[in-house]
């Protein structure tokens, strides 16, 4: 459903060549722009569209396009600066699920995919509306429309009619349309960001004549640094400023810069916005901080209204290294070595560091963008640049909030394909929380962020630190084909020391083979100990060290080497002889070799060697966090394809009815009664165990009487469309064996949950098996994850439940059965039998899909879920709906 889009004012997005127009549904005042929208069409396309098609004139095809928005009518234009440049509609003229399409576009814009977008969110509509078909003949034959129809990703199948040609186009969603969408964003995501990065004229206004502002700093950087554009700066009192022209206003340039910096006081930014917008720049990067609502709101509209990419406010500023660019439209202390690391950050403070560490580990910035507030370009920009620059190998975002992480999500798997994508999982704690929303005004929660980082493959580090030192591995070692690691060392304790950080990090020390075991006795001097850790002691000389090291990395049981120095006095090899026979070994080996040296100053440096270096580590845990990182990457690289997980026997229909019926009679939503949650559930295929409704006494006996479990016994639990909490409130009774204790046990809970009770769910008492819990809760900011985990008595704390995105894909349900502790006992460790974990598989793919299929599910949970050797069986289910509209994340749009 996409109703979202056509009752809100408007969404902007990006055409091919990356500038900004607006879609909005048609209103009735824009008539006389459609009508000479049609009247242009006709002219130069004399078949094509209504007014010629359809024996209708431009006016005609007009009113029918400003007809109110209805089902089975739609109608969407896009627009800049008040100037109409396309239209799409769609009719059913009273067919229910097949409509006629028309697409209008103005003369001189049909290589910039204008119709494509419009179509792209007219499909989205469609769907909402049950149209399955769309029908093409208003098209006509010309090569544009044919390109537009062939580009959007949908099947389109070509049928004679009579002496014309029929089009049909299926608007249902397939692999290929995500797909094509996806590629049209990508490049029009990197085209929209080329004035911003990639200026050949830049001007900063605010540099002001006082030395030490922020102004004159950034104009400093752009000037000394060798920026190869024209530079400018704007300043009503100075005609050169730091030795760079200056003029009293942008309207007064001599030529329109591609990209403006703005640094003065937060009032006048959106007044110099405008007047930017009014000039015909294409970009702004806005380093003032302060700014109210008012004021961020006014300069937000302004960048739409003129289609300027913004960073910013209240940031550190963009470079671009390239050598034939230099740009470093900065004010930090120093400017980053040119590199292949593409870095964004919200924090200028955590940008000063970062292109500090990665100047100094001789790795440098590719790109550099500090988004402070984030109101515009944010880290799914980012990825779409680094993704297509020819130069970027590894992106770097340690990023405290997101714009729209589903769009972030689907751009992260595919980049993380080709290069490292890593962050900073900050916010762990309530009280990182809280400082985030401070700063960044968008929080996030800790599972919603972590199943986005596990499902896109992100590398998700706890500390800059360690987000360095990962980058340093991964910048210069190949991956690891899985966790075995070898540890080498000269130093018994140094050993000891790295063995305990690999196996704290989720790393495995193999037991030597026989062979191995043997050749290393021989090549290392007597004493050493050859199994692993490998003990070479203090008396090893360079030679050994090599041969011992090349041996440990040819070997299959070996995936890695962490290799742990200490510089002694015992024979004549020095510290530096013994890194050489690390780092003067054969070019770049097959597995990746890290050092650690206790002595070490820096926390991590780049030894010199032949390919990119070596990472050489000041502590043993450094080490091991950043190989265990290489690993997981490794694995996440070696899963092939997947898909989304599509159970059958689904009734969407009547669920979305049953969901309708339940707010009409409660507008401000709640939670389901035990029956219309069973038939909810039923649509999906999950069903409940048997149980039975009691509203009264006597409905408790006669329904305890028919459903007698094990040995006779009953479980009666109390339930209210308010929160029963059964621990506090004791309202769950197990066991009453006859009708008087029944009777005792349905009056208790009156008496216990009151008000909130309105009845008692009773059922069997259910064999044994493991208790677990699977749930679904709506993110504001990520959308639905579905959660699973221990029950029982566990269910109320979360810590150990795993969560995915929904919807899920085959990989998401394998990690969800196995990643919580009690994994082990679905595998039947604890001498239970294994648990039907095809059956917790189906469990879990119905409810994502449930997840998916209604955006007013509030939560869901499904507690306890028994688990055993037979089938699996949900004994107890809740659902609380609330009055939500769907949000497609599909169509193109800037958030």
């Amino acid at each position: 459903m996409t109703d979202d889009l056509l009752s809100r004012p408007a969404v902007h997005a990006l055409l091919a060549d990356g500038t900004t127009v607006r879609i909005r549904p048609v209103l009735p005042g824009d008539h006389d722009q459609l009508e000479g929208l049609y009247q242009e069409v006709a002219a130069e396309h004399p078949r094509r569209g209504e007014p010629a098609g359809r024996d209708r004139s431009a006016g005609t095809a007009a009113d029918l396009a400003c007809a109110p928005a209805r089902p089975g009518h739609r109608a969407l234009l896009a627009e800049a600066q008040g100037n109409v440049l396309g239209l799409a509609r769609y009719d059913t003229d009273g067919a229910p699920d097949a409509a006629d399409l028309f697409v209008a576009v103005a003369a001189g814009l049909h290589d910039r995919g204008v119709g494509t977008l419009l179509v792209e969110h007219l499909v989205s509509a469609a769907r909402s509306d049950g149209v399955t078909t769309f029908t093409a003949d208003a098209l006509g034959e010309d090569p544009e429309a044919l390109r537009l129809l062939a580009g959007l990703g949908l099947r389109v199948e070509r049928r004679p009619a009579g002496p014309d040609v029929r089009r049909t186009v299926a608007p249902d969603e397939d692999d290929a349309h995500p797909s094509a969408v996806e590629t049209r964003g990508r490049v029009a995501g990197a085209a929209g960001l080329e004035p911003l990065l990639r200026p050949g004229a830049v001007a900063v206004v605010g540099a002001g004549r006082v030395p030490g502002s922020v102004g004159r700093a950034l104009l400093h950087h752009l000037h000394v640094g060798g920026f190869t554009g024209r530079l400018f700066a704007v300043d009503p009192g100075a005609t050169s400023l730091l030795g760079v022209p200056s003029y009293p206003a942008v309207d007064s340039l001599p030529t329109t810069p591609d990209l403006v910096v703005i640094a003065g006081p937060a009032a006048s930014v959106p007044v110099v916005a405008e007047q930017c917008g009014r000039a015909g720049v294409r970009a702004l990067v806005v380093v003032t901080a302060g700014l109210d609502d008012e004021q961020g709101r006014a300069l937000l509209a302004v960048c739409r209204t003129y289609g300027m990419r913004l960073v910013g406010p209240d940031c550190l500023g963009v470079s671009n290294t390239e050598p034939r660019l230099c740009l470093d439209a900065t004010f930090a202390a120093g400017r980053p070595l040119p590199g292949t690391a593409g870095v964004a950050v919200q924090s200028g403070g955590v940008g000063i560091a970062l292109l500090e560490g990665l100047s100094r580990l001789g790795i440098g910035v590719s790109t550099f963008a500090s988004l402070g507030d984030a109101y515009d370009v944010g880290g799914n920009d980012l990825l779409q640049w680094w993704e297509s620059d020819g130069r970027t190998d590894l992106a770097v975002l340690p990023l405290e909030s997101f714009g729209d992480p589903r769009a972030f999500s689907r751009t992260a798997r595919r980049v993380t394909r080709r290069m490292p994508v890593l962050t900073v999982d900050a916010g762990r704690t309530e009280a990182g929380r809280r400082a985030a929303a401070a700063h960044t005004a968008a929080a996030t929660r800790t599972p919603a962020r972590r199943a986005l980082f596990t499902q896109a493959g992100v590398t998700a580090t706890r500390s800059i630190g360690e987000l360095l030192e990962t980058t340093a591995l991964f910048h210069t070692q190949p991956l690891p084909a899985g966790t075995r690691v070898a540890v080498l060392t000269n130093a018994g304790v140094a050993g000891v020391l790295a063995a305990d950080a690999c196996a704290e990090a989720g790393l495995v020390l193999p037991r030597f083979g026989t062979r191995l075991v043997d050749d290393l006795r021989d090549l290392l001097p007597a004493g050493a100990a050859v199994g692993n850790p490998v003990d070479a002691t203090a008396a090893v000389t360079e030679a050994g060290l090599r041969a011992c090291l090349e041996r440990l990395v040819r070997d299959p049981a070996v995936d890695a080497l962490l290799v742990a120095l200490v510089p002694t006095a015992v024979t004549e090899a020095t510290g530096d002889d013994l890194l050489r026979a690390v780092t003067r070994g054969p070019g770049r080996r097959e597995r990746p070799v890290a050092v650690v040296r206790l002595d070490q100053a820096a926390p991590v440096t780049l030894l010199p060697a032949a390919g990119d270096g070596v990472p050489s580590y000041a502590e043993p845990r450094a080490a091991a966090r950043a190989l265990a990182h290489a690993a997981r990457r490794a694995a996440w690289l070696r899963r092939p394809a997947d898909t989304v997980a599509a159970p059958d026997g689904i009734d969407t229909e009547r669920a979305h009815e049953i969901a309708a019926a339940h707010l009409t009679a409660h507008p401000d939503g709640g939670r389901l009664d035990p029956r219309t949650c069973a038939d909810l559930l039923s649509c999906y295929g999950i069903p409940l165990a048997r149980w039975a409704w009691a509203e009264t006494e006597d409905d408790a006996v006669l329904a305890a009487g028919r459903r007698r479990g094990v040995d006779g016994r009953v479980v009666m639990k109390a339930y209210g469309p308010g929160p029963i909490h059964e621990s506090e409130q004791h309202a769950v009774h197990l066991d009453p064996r006859d009708e008087a204790r029944v009777r005792a046990a349905f009056r208790d809970l009156e008496t216990r949950c009151a008000e909130p009770m309105t009845g008692v769910v009773v059922r069997p008492l259910a064999e044994r098996g493991t208790e677990l819990f699977a749930g679904v809760v709506q993110d504001d900011v990520f959308g639905p994850l579905v959660l699973f985990g221990p029950g029982g008595t566990a269910t109320e704390v979360p810590a150990d439940r795993a969560a995915r995105l929904a919807p899920l894909t085959d990989h998401d349900v394998h990690d969800l059965i196995t990643s919580p502790r009690c994994a082990p006992l679905l595998s039947g460790a604890h001498g239970d039998g294994p648990a039907d974990l095809e059956g917790l598989r189906q469990l879990l793919a119905r409810l994502s899909r449930l997840a998916g299929d209604l955006p007013q599910l509030a939560e869901a949970e499904l507690a306890p879920v028994l688990a055993a050797p037979g089938p699996v069986s949900v004994l107890d289910a809740r659902i609380r709906l609330l009055p939500r509209r769907a949000h497609d994340p599909l169509p193109r749009r800037l958030r």
